[in-house]
């Protein structure tokens, strides 16, 4: 029988990622910074228009969790669960149901089988799930906004640039050289971009040590930014809380491939040194693999099957693959449940003060916020066949949501008062669409209740 419970207290082993995981960003100063990071670069050096570095705040509401962007013809897509079109834009400008209806049909979207595999990237489309991709997608779109207006007819291929925009800004040495926009900033400023874990999960992060579990540190952060990162967040002691800390783990790899292609290495003033045949000890390491990982955790248990849970963000580097590949527990943090609509004042007291209220009207929304444009994250409508009435359907990131996480939170905030042994209902195969989310499920999948469409 499916088990329906989940508890901290059965596993050995916690892991979590850095980045919007165990360091919470301000989303708003952040997604700014990062736009900037790789506008700059575009007019800078690609000679792209130099109206892509003036944002109207309004512009902030096409940034959505779970757009997927189909390069061949500029589109953005946000999909059910069957991989239908549910909404659509071409750069920033809305698709209307009957464009929608023309372009896609009602059919499956062409990738979308190989999009829904989630091993890899493709040079086709590009799915957007965490905060540091959000900025990208609005740049993303208003490139090809441009595109149309000055050289309509020609072929999106922007694409390539985009992603030298992002080696440039994001290299592991980018850091250490002050390259960039982004690093540099954060170094000067890094109390306006990241905010300080609470001390409620500081004290919980000290009972999973003391109660004997072995934390773990993931992150594709390298190894001088995770530094600058957790003294900020937890202070300079933070080094002690951890068993393994492994930097650039350029995740999903870790967990997808092979020991022989990505080997661990040792870190000698943040330089990676020879590779190791083997993981024999705990420590700071870099890049790494997951298997060589989990003989390491077999050693320092004394169990044959340790129980490891993984805390993060992202679907694609962190959940599916921690899931898929390891068949570890998945805790994803989502911060779209303090966002979805209807949710009361009480049910997101654990959120920040700054970001209650502080960026109405003239400011930038808070990314996890509600989008005018998109709708939902969770769910929204299709008309039915022949023009019948709109029926519920979930979406596609609903779906992976409770398809290959344990449980969902939208922060880590939210369970650090719990009791470690305290019993969470998981998702599974028997239960409701709701049951793994915590403290509260949606308010816009409670609200469809099970009326939800299941075909």
């Amino acid at each position: 029988m499916a088990r329906t419970t989940f508890s901290l207290a059965d596993c050995e082993v916690i892991g979590f990622d850095l980045d919007h995981t165990l360091c919470r960003y301000h989303l708003v100063e952040s997604a700014q910074l990062i736009y900037e990071s790789f506008a700059q670069y575009m007019v800078k050096e690609k000679g792209y228009d130099e109206e892509l570095l003036n944002v109207a705040p309004e512009s902030w509401d096409f940034c959505f969790k779970g757009l997927v962007l189909d390069m061949e013809d500029g589109n953005f897509l946000k999909l059910a669960k069957d991989g239908t079109v549910l909404r659509a834009s071409h750069g920033t400008k809305h698709m209307s149901p009957e464009e929608i209806l023309e372009t896609y049909g009602r059919k499956e979207w062409k990738h979308f089988k190989t999009m829904s595999g989630m091993a890899s990237r493709s040079a086709k489309y590009y799915a957007y799930d965490n905060y540091f991709d959000l900025p990208a997608a609005l740049l993303c779109a208003r490139i090809i906004d441009g595109l149309n207006k000055h050289s309509p007819g020609k072929k999106c291929e922007f694409w390539k640039d985009m992603v030298a925009a992002i080696q440039y800004n994001y290299k592991t040495s980018a850091f250490k050289e002050n390259c960039g926009t982004y690093f540099p900033e954060v170094k000067r400023n890094p109390e306006k971009y990241i905010q300080c874990c609470s001390d409620s999960v500081k004290k919980w992060l000290r009972r999973l040590k003391d109660s004997g579990k072995i934390l773990l540190l993931i992150t594709s952060s390298h190894s001088d930014y995770c530094r600058l990162l957790c003294e900020h967040i937890i202070g300079d002691d933070f080094a002690d809380l951890f068993d393994i800390v492994i930097t650039n783990a350029l995740k999903p790899g870790f967990f997808s491939q092979t020991p022989n292609q990505r080997p661990f290495r040792t870190l000698e003033n943040d330089e990676e040194q020879e590779a190791l045949l083997a993981l024999d000890k705990p420590g700071w390491y870099s890049q790494g693999n997951s298997t060589h990982l989990y003989e390491l955790l077999k050693k320092m248990t004394g169990k044959l099957e340790p129980k490891v849970v993984y805390f993060g963000d992202s679907m694609h580097s962190d959940i599916f693959p921690a899931y898929h590949y390891s068949n570890w527990e998945t805790v994803l943090i989502l911060e779209e449940l303090n966002g979805d609509p209807g949710l009361m004042p009480s049910e997101t007291a654990c959120e920040p003060l700054e970001k209650k209220g502080k960026y109405e009207g003239h400011h930038p929304k808070a990314l996890h916020s509600i989008s005018k444009q998109w709708g939902s994250f969770f769910m929204d409508t299709i008309l039915g066949k022949d023009g019948a009435e709109e029926i519920l359907v979930n979406t596609w990131s609903c779906k992976c949501v409770s398809a290959y996480s344990t449980i969902t939170i939208p922060s880590i905030e939210a369970i650090a008062d719990l009791p470690l042994d305290y019993q969470f209902t998981r998702f599974s195969s028997s239960s409701s669409i709701t049951a793994g989310y915590y403290p509260k499920p949606p308010r816009s999948l409670l609200s469809s209740g099970e009326m939800v469409a299941t075909k």
